[in-house]
């Protein structure tokens, strides 16, 4: 029989021999999302564009996993944001539209991770809510040890806020971004606790300030601004996967990339139309995941979205989570490893319910900095502090305000202003062109989707007006 100390002795030998495997073996991964601001699916070099430059973007898919049809859970940036945190539809967190701010009483993947034993941070461009400190709304609240974020995109000399106190940085806005998350990675390389970091960027959104390394390159080029910052991203995507190979941290990190929503222009969404849409188009989006130490290699067209983001990486990492609400993401985690040819559920789109509010990061930060360094009040309390998220509406469970979907793949059913049916097959017809909602011989087919479509825009409903929280409601 085998001794103990013979035992860390072979422990001791493979480590030395091995060190990346021992490393594997005896610490729980890091994990790193980033998340690109307005980046169409075909807005890279791997997936087609002929122009854009996305070398190391390219080299990730080359060396990662391609998830091929990896959607956004909404058509604009909060919403979607709100998804990764927390795997449900984000109008079930109130996060109905741009600017809005997500539950406090919402349990998120940062809080879930910081519970087994993970450092958290998060930085950049988070739009979820507040930057100032006591806030129930800003990313302390979240689950996030520390933070250093924009209240909303940003570009050159940005105001930042870091852990509620506000400065002002010179330089490029994505640059500076990824600066954050390498100190805060080297800051806690070599601690006990494993490190999930969030890096959000804030390009390509307009008005594309920040240029590339090479301000000449798409010189002359329609479209040359957006390029800029795509390629701009791409660098600094490069800089982090560097720093993550200098700090000995890439071979057991997993890193996800993804963009918020689709791209900015028609032509390279990957499907009908745009940002701001629930056609393809808008919703369709990059995504790739490294984790070298697995053997993570390969690509998907099982459909899957970021509101998967949360369950799929607490089994990847082999926690058990007890979530609080019922979620809209499932674990798809068997997609990596080939286990997984199809989702168990389909996946509901809902877009215009509610208009988005209005958020000039810099002004805002700037408002607060002032007050801050004058040791005066900081302005725009109380409603920038919470917004509206204690207060629970009333809304009609037959609601049906703006355009929502079910994709089932590869069938999708729209509803547009709760009135006019459209269906697509998407395999048949990527860009959404020909509606088979009137065709007899898939009559029983759209009656089907719209009973699920309905039942689920119903419990969406239900937990916009608080039926998530009876017992905070009923205090």
């Amino acid at each position: 029989m085998m001794t103990f100390v013979k035992l860390r002795y072979l422990i001791l030998l493979a480590s030395l021999i091995f060190p990346v495997a021992s490393i594997a073996l005896t610490k729980q991964p890091n994990i790193i999302l980033v998340m690109a601001d307005d980046q169409g699916w075909a807005d890279t070099a791997y997936n087609g564009h002929k122009l854009v430059q996305t070398p190391h973007l390219d080299d990730m898919a080359a060396k990662g996993f391609i998830l091929d049809r990896f959607y956004a859970a909404a058509p604009v940036c909060s919403p979607t944001r709100a998804s990764v945190l927390t795997g449900r539809h984000p109008f079930r967190t109130r996060v109905t539209n741009h600017g809005r701010y997500i539950r406090p009483h919402e349990y998120t993947v940062a809080e879930a991770l910081k519970s087994a034993g993970y450092v958290t941070g998060i930085f950049g461009k988070v739009h979820l809510g507040s930057g100032q400190p006591g806030s129930d709304c800003n990313p302390s609240a979240m689950g996030f040890d520390e933070w250093c974020i924009g209240l909303n995109f940003f570009d050159m000399n940005p105001y930042l806020s870091r852990n509620g106190k506000v400065e002002q940085r010179k330089g490029k806005g994505s640059v500076i971004l990824i600066d954050d998350t390498i100190e805060f990675l080297r800051k806690h390389q070599a601690g006990k606790k494993p490190i999930f970091a969030v890096a959000w960027f804030p390009s390509p959104h307009t008005p594309h300030k920040e240029k590339a390394t090479d301000p000449s390159l798409y010189k002359g080029i329609r479209n040359a601004s957006y390029y800029q910052e795509i390629t701009l991203l791409d660098e600094q995507l490069g800089r982090l996967r560097t720093a993550l190979k200098d700090m000995e941290m890439a071979e057991n990190t997993i890193l996800w990339y993804c963009s918020d929503n689709g791209g900015l222009l028609k032509e390279s969404s990957g499907g009908r139309e745009k940002k701001g849409s629930i056609y393809e188009g808008g919703l369709r989006v990059p995504g790739i995941v490294e984790w070298p130490a697995k053997g993570l290699k390969g690509k998907s067209a099982v459909p899957m979205s970021t509101s998967d983001m949360f369950p799929t990486l607490l089994s990847m990492v082999g926690i058990q989570a007890k979530f609080k609400h019922s979620l809209d993401g499932q674990d798809m985690s068997g997609v990596f490893w080939g286990q997984r040819k199809s989702r168990e559920k389909a996946m509901g789109f809902w877009h215009n319910f509610e208009k988005g509010e209005v958020t000039y990061s810099d002004k805002l930060l700037k408002d607060i900095m002032f007050k801050q360094k004058a040791a005066k009040p900081t302005p725009h309390n109380p409603y920038r502090m919470s917004k509206d998220v204690h207060k629970f509406p009333s809304y009609g469970i037959d609601t049906s305000t703006g355009h929502s979907a079910w994709n089932d793949w590869p069938w999708k059913l729209h509803l547009i202003d709760g009135q006019k049916y459209e269906l697509y097959n998407l395999e048949a017809d990527p860009m959404e062109k020909q509606n088979l909602v009137g065709n007899p011989k898939y009559k029983q087919r759209v009656q089907r989707m719209k009973t699920e479509l309905q039942d689920w825009m119903k419990s969406v409903i239900r937990s916009l007006n608080g039926e998530d929280y009876l017992e905070i409601k009923s205090k």
